[in-house]
């Protein structure tokens, strides 16, 4: 998380679990952009692949990227992805239907919003949960 500017800090402690979540807590999305959602997201793209897709990066890293839920609780620590937006776990549903989801921060305000799966910009990264 830290190789790539994430800024990984901790924010939660499960109970249950007796675990520390740490987040990726750096004020954009972090140097891990430029990512499809997925591999079959990946694999349908017929020209200018990039460089691979956000969920084997997050498991390749050893994390897993925030859902909704986690991304709203990060917010509410913060003001964050004011300029880039992160892709969070998506639905089975939306997925199964080609679709994935992001968030971000406009006009103080948290987004949830939708895309082809198959879609990666230059300012959309994710930001990843770990576990210890």
């Amino acid at each position: 998380m830290e190789i790539t500017d994430g800024e990984p800090d901790v924010v939660d402690f499960d109970k249950a679990t007796g675990e520390y979540l740490f987040f990726d807590c750096s004020p954009e999305s972090p140097k891990r952009r430029s990512l499809c959602y997925d591999y079959p997201a990946w694999n349908s793209r017929k020209a200018n692949k990039p460089e691979g897709n956000a969920v084997d990066r997050a498991a390749e890293m050893g994390i897993e990227i925030l859902s909704e839920e986690q991304y709203r609780k990060l917010q509410e620590l913060g003001k964050f992805d004011l300029k880039t937006s992160s892709w969070i776990k998506t639905p089975e549903k939306i997925r199964e239907m080609g679709g994935a989801v992001f968030c971000d921060r406009r006009y103080d305000t948290v987004f949830m919003y939708h895309n082809g799966a198959e879609s990666y910009y230059a300012a959309r990264g994710f930001r990843g949960c770990l576990k210890v």
